[in-house]
Order: C-alpha cells, then sequence, then structure tokens
C-alpha cells in the first residue's frame, strides 16, 4: 500500500546528542542496541523550552529508560533498532544546549515551529475531551461551546481584550475546570508524580490558572506507564536527576552554562516564546508534504487531552477534502498481540491519521511496543497490522 517514502509528521519536536559516548562509558549499553540502516530520523522536543533529551531519549523511544534508581536500562522498544535517532535541541538554552553569547536567549536567530496543526481546532477539543471522558459537566461544556470557547478565550487573554462573554463564561466553569488539576492531563487515566513538577508545552495550562480565571494550574508532563513495562509515573523525575549526574554529564561531553542544574524544560526559553505565533496554522505544511508525493502519518495518543485526537482527527479528514483525496482504508482498528493497538484512517496512498490506544501525550512512554510498530510499519512501508 506504500511504495514510497514517507514523511513522519510527529508531536514530538528536538537536539543532538552521541548515544555512542553511552555505550563506551557504561556497561549497560551493547552496540546491537543501535541501528546499522540507512534511516536518519531527527527528533525535537516541544513546550517550547523542552528538551528532546532528557525526554525523548531516555524517557519515550531512546535505546536507553532511567529507572527508579536513576540508573539506566535498555529499552526494549527503541526507535533505534528502526533507524539512527538524531535528538536535536532547539533553540540555545534547551536541556545541554547553550550559547556563550548571552543576547541569543533574548532575541533568537532560529525560529520555533507551532505544534498545534490549528489553534482554534485543537484548543476547542480539549473542552470536547474533559466533556466526553466525564471530566467536566454538560453544564460546563454547554457554556464553552456557546458562551466563549477556549480558542477565543485565550486569544482574547493572549491580546489582553478580554470581552464579557468570555470572563462570564470563565467565571462560570472555574470551579470545574479547578478539578482537572488533579490530573495528569498528558495522561487523564494515569497518576501524578506527586513529588515532582516538569511544565512541558504548559502554554495553555498556564493561561487558564491566571488569577483572572483561577482555572485549573499548569501540571506536569508526567506520562505513566505501559504495565509490562513497570514503569512509574515519576520518570520525568528520574531522567532529570540521572542527566544531573557529573559521570553522565561527561560521558555525553555535556556542560552546563548559565545553570547549576539540568532542567527537563527551561523557562527562559518559554518566557522569549511569541504566543501569538501559536496561531498560526500548520496543517497547511502537512498539506505540502502529501501535494509533494511524500507519505504522511498524523498520530495521537487517545488519552492526551493537551492536544485531544479528536481535533487532529478532524483537521487530517478535512486536509483530505481539501486535497479531494478518497478513503482508501475506513477507520478501523489495527491490532498488537491480537488487542486493539488503536484505529487508523488512510486517505488516498499519501495520508494516513492514526490512534495509539491507551498513550499518553508521548505515546513511547506508555505504549512503547504499540508506538514501536507503528514507527516500524511507517519506515518499512507496511500498513498497521490488522486482527
Amino acid at each position: 500500500m506504500f511504495p514510497q517514502p514517507w514523511t513522519f509528521i510527529l508531536t514530538i519536536i528536538a537536539t543532538s546528542l552521541l548515544m555512542s559516548s553511552l555505550v563506551k562509558s557504561f556497561p549497560e549499553a551493547d552496540k546491537s542496541m543501535f541501528s546499522e540502516v540507512d534511516f536518519n530520523f531527527p527528533v525535537a522536543s516541544v513546550g517550547p523550552g523542552c528538551t528532546s533529551v532528557g525526554i525523548g531519549a531516555f524517557t519515550e523511544h531512546g535505546p536507553f529508560v532511567t529507572n527508579q534508581g536513576e540508573a539506566i536500562e535498555k529499552n526494549q522498544y527503541s526507535w533505534n533498532k528502526e533507524a539512527n535517532i538524531l535528538y536535536l535541541e532547539s533553540p540555545a538554552g534547551v536541556g545541554f544546549s547553550y550559547s556563550l553569547n548571552l543576547s541569543f536567549y533574548k532575541a533568537l536567530d532560529d525560529e520555533i515551529g507551532n505544534p498545534l496543526l490549528d489553534f482554534d481546532t485543537d484548543m476547542n477539543a480539549v473542552d470536547e475531551y474533559y466533556w466526553s471522558h466525564g471530566i467536566i459537566t454538560d453544564h460546563a461544556y454547554k457554556i464553552m461551546t456557546s458562551l466563549c470557547n477556549s480558542s477565543r478565550l485565550l486569544r482574547e487573554y493572549i491580546r489582553g481584550q478580554l470581552s464579557n462573554d468570555c470572563l462570564l463564561a470563565a467565571r462560570k466553569v472555574s470551579e470545574e475546570y479547578s478539578f482537572t488539576s488533579f490530573i495528569d492531563p498528558y495522561y487523564v487515566i494515569g497518576n501524578r508524580c506527586l513529588s515532582y513538577n516538569v511544565s512541558q508545552a504548559g502554554f495553555l495550562k498556564e493561561m487558564l490558572s491566571s488569577e483572572m480565571f483561577q482555572f485549573r494550574k499548569s501540571h506536569d508532563v508526567l506520562q505513566t506507564q505501559e504495565p509490562e513495562q513497570q514503569l512509574d509515573e515519576c520518570n520525568m523525575k528520574y531522567s532529570e536527576k540521572y542527566l544531573n549526574r557529573k559521570d553522565v554529564q561527561k560521558a555525553l561531553h555535556a556542560r552546563l552554562v548559565g545553570t547549576t542544574n539540568y532542567r527537563l524544560c527551561r523557562k527562559i526559553v518559554l518566557a522569549n516564546y511569541d504566543p501569538l505565533n501559536r496561531e498560526i496554522p500548520t496543517i497547511n505544511v502537512v498539506g505540502f508534504l502529501v501535494k509533494s508525493g511524500l507519505r504522511v502519518i498524523v498520530y495521537s495518543g487517545d488519552q492526551d487531552s493537551v492536544i485531544p485526537f479528536m481535533g487532529t482527527r478532524r483537521l487530517v479528514e478535512s486536509l483530505a477534502k481539501k486535497l479531494r483525496l478518497k478513503t482508501t482504508l475506513p477507520y478501523s482498528a489495527w491490532f498488537v498481540d491480537k488487542q486493539v493497538g488503536g484505529w487508523s484512517q488512510v486517505y488516498g496512498n499519501h495520508l494516513m491519521f492514526a490512534t495509539i490506544r491507551g498513550a499518553s501525550h508521548g505515546t513511547p512512554t506508555t505504549q512503547p511496543k504499540r508506538s514501536f510498530l507503528l514507527f516500524e510499519a511507517f519506515l518499512q512501508g507496511k500498513p498497521l497490522p490488522k486482527a
């Protein structure tokens, strides 16, 4: 079905790490964990201001994952088995990246991409997700879909021009939304790590946590585990502690500049990001790639409420109609070990939407095997497995 190369659109985005340093420095590693194939796959992490190395490489799809003992262990479902993964840190100040010119932190020469396919669709899908999962009531959902929806609320807030309708809506639903602070928005069925705070992609949550709205606060990007790997909800904490070890930093030829501790997310980068850029749609970039003859797959974890799958699915379907692509594979389940791994739909020969069942915002953290098999099928140009 997929005879040509594809282009992969990730919800993750990142910087460069020479993982072979760990092979030389730590006995847990061996060369068999790395790919000898020709695929080079760049990964970057959004936020903006969060590291692809500390998050992507050590909690999601790298050759190692950190454990509770603040050490590393082999990742059975490392994406390095299928491709040479390049973890990109951008801009300067993210992760171990730095600039000796301090002005780089205030006036960035490189640009950070918008992680949203479409501001209105993605933001309004959050309320739909909360309502469909019983997190907010019918009453609150009706207010947020009739009086003032989330995209309008955030747009007005960014500009400092709140209308009476949006202010009234925020006040009416603030109590219900405050209870969402007790769950992990990146993995709604998982537990929160009560002893640790990381702020990744917290822009929306920070907006809603202002004193004006008294909505929920920004919370951890703490995805939990797939039971078979016995991971836990504090894996981000372990990754950060591990990368703060001096012997690890030496092995990675890394140095800390302008800070005494390694952080998964840097506030200095977020502070210099123009929030208006969130409103620039990127779904058109996907359309450009498809029209260029490249294969594109857009996927989501179905337990992520930050960028919910229903909004993404709606955008992909709308794009397919715009490009006049007919459905070649109807919306249907795909399988892993005789269990539903998720759902997918293919438009024409170039565009696919897929979900990973039970997965969080960072899908490999909570569903490593299902995420790996989706990635493997993509690289090999094969359809997702059926029952």
